[in-house]
């Protein structure tokens, strides 16, 4: 599983954040970094499943 997200749509409001901290970061200016791509502990990638269907804006994909 690769975490991906489209910048385009992305506006750093930090759901996926607050869901997965340990995949995901939003910095001072709103952008989002992926600190993890390939999370590899199975209740981190349930947490990345959360966190891309919660986006609000749909910014987040994942490739399995």
């Amino acid at each position: 599983m690769k975490v991906t997200v489209d910048r385009t749509l992305c506006d750093g409001n930090g759901v996926c954040m607050g869901i997965a901290p340990d995949v995901f970061d939003v910095d001072d200016d709103l952008n989002l970094h992926i600190v993890d791509e390939i999370p590899d502990d199975p209740v981190i990638q349930a947490q990345v499943r959360q966190s891309i269907t919660s986006c609000p804006v749909l910014a987040l994909s994942l490739e399995e």
